[in-house]
């Protein structure tokens, strides 16, 4: 969440940086409910010390032999009225949480302005797309040619978004897993992390993903512990550093975790049906940074340099772009998005987002260090991924398909394949 301070002492300056994000902040009712709120707590603190003086005051007349009834009468109206207020407080203080709520993070004053991924700007462009003397084929007719890839039976088995992989697909996947773990936690110094695929309310409040007044992306169970499955790694690795108070000379913790994703997909309005670009359940390798503030930001660069030296070592054509405010997450200040090419749709599409969340998870978490000085502050937190499996699965089928419907297997991944340097070989 936005900081309470800077929230009611340069309300303007909130309400103008969200309007980057498209978010309108209504200004005039929070400092209407604000100024309620203030009063009522005033009240109340007054009303709750009436009320103990008083109180001590029987006391006192009873040890003298007093009457005490006109005081019990007074004592007895502070109590109702003190009921009063606190019920009325309350109803402020949930009006303001309607609107605090559902408020985005402040974008970092270097995030472009824009409507949408169309005002994105590119900022690096890494390889180049491969050259076909031959009719390029998409991941979904590659993988059906082979048998490999069943979107039918999944359809059966679950319904629409999932698929059923076989085979050489299968072992190729899974060796995109070990190669981007082993990667981030021998080369780029995460430690590996094995993670609950099940949170609960609190874990989503605190990364900004579940909010009781808007709608989610959130597939719950339906038993009575409220359990959800986790939308991204983020969730319960990020949450590890919850009602947490580190010291200095712990920061920064790196964290890297495979697991599976499950969304809705609600807000995708038939978009990318086809295949695996899109779907409910999909495996990601994660990458989660809990920061010294101060180095934030150097450390946004150094976790989107550690996931696009997944793609570079797969020699996978991408490009990065930084999103403009009205692409940006809800929760993230700025964020990178790595788009690889995907010859089948002749088109750059996303593989991974790395963002810099400053403290705004952190406040929702109570997550905080005792700096050297001894001063309490909130951690900074960053993610990315590193990379999507899926989407990194089938951007290999495309970029490395040969014409005789095999696919070349990338040099890196090849000791995870036991030496082979193909699949879907013709017999």
């Amino acid at each position: 969440m936005i900081d309470p301070q800077l929230l009611r002492n340069d309300t303007e300056l909130v309400a103008q940086r969200l309007r980057t994000k498209r978010h309108e902040f209504d200004v005039e009712r929070f400092q209407a409910l604000e100024s309620q709120r203030k009063q009522l707590q005033v009240e109340s603190e007054d009303l709750q010390a009436k009320r103990n003086a008083k109180s001590k005051e029987i006391g006192k007349i009873k040890a003298q032999g007093g009457d005490v009834d006109a005081i019990k009468s007074e004592v007895a109206a502070f109590a109702d009225r003190l009921k009063a207020a606190q019920g009325e407080l309350a109803q402020v203080q949930e009006s303001l949480l309607a609107i605090t709520d559902v408020m985005p993070n402040m974008p970092h004053e270097s995030v472009p302005q824009g409507n949408s991924e169309d005002d994105n700007i590119e900022v690096l462009r890494w390889g180049t797309p491969g050259q076909f003397d031959f009719p390029v084929k998409d991941h979904v007719d590659l993988g059906q040619d082979a048998n490999a890839m069943d979107f039918e039976t999944a359809t059966k088995i679950a319904g629409p978004r999932f698929v059923v992989m076989r085979g050489e697909l299968v072992r190729m996947h899974r060796a995109l897993i070990q190669y981007m773990l082993n990667t981030h936690v021998e080369e780029h110094g995460y430690e590996e992390v094995y993670a609950p695929y099940l949170v609960n309310q609190a874990s989503l409040i605190g990364t900004g993903q579940f909010s009781k007044f808007a709608d989610h992306d959130l597939f719950a169970t339906q038993s009575e512990d409220g359990y959800y499955l986790i939308p991204t790694a983020e969730v319960p690795v990020t949450n590890i550093v919850r009602d947490s108070l580190l010291s200095e000379q712990e920061l920064p913790k790196k964290w890297v975790a495979h697991t599976p994703c499950f969304r809705r997909e609600a807000g995708s309005y038939g978009r990318d049906t086809r295949g695996m670009i899109r779907q409910h359940q999909f495996e990601k390798v994660e990458l989660v940074q809990i920061v010294h503030p101060s180095e934030s930001y150097d450390r946004l660069e150094e976790l989107t340099l550690n996931a696009e030296a997944i793609l570079q070592g797969l020699e996978l054509p991408y490009r990065k772009v930084v999103l403009c405010g009205g692409d940006l997450g809800f929760s993230a200040a700025k964020t990178y998005d790595l788009e690889v090419w995907l010859p089948g749709q002749d088109a750059y599409r996303e593989i991974s987002s790395c963002s810099n969340f400053e403290a705004f998870q952190a406040r929702r978490m109570k997550a905080r260090f005792r700096s050297n000085s001894k001063k309490t502050e909130l951690v900074h937190t960053l993610n990315g991924s590193g990379l999507a499996v899926g989407r990194t699965l089938l951007a290999i089928m495309e970029n490395f398909q040969q014409a005789d419907g095999s696919i070349t297997i990338p040099e890196v991944l090849r000791g995870y394949m036991g030496g082979r340097s193909q699949i879907f070989e013709t017999k």
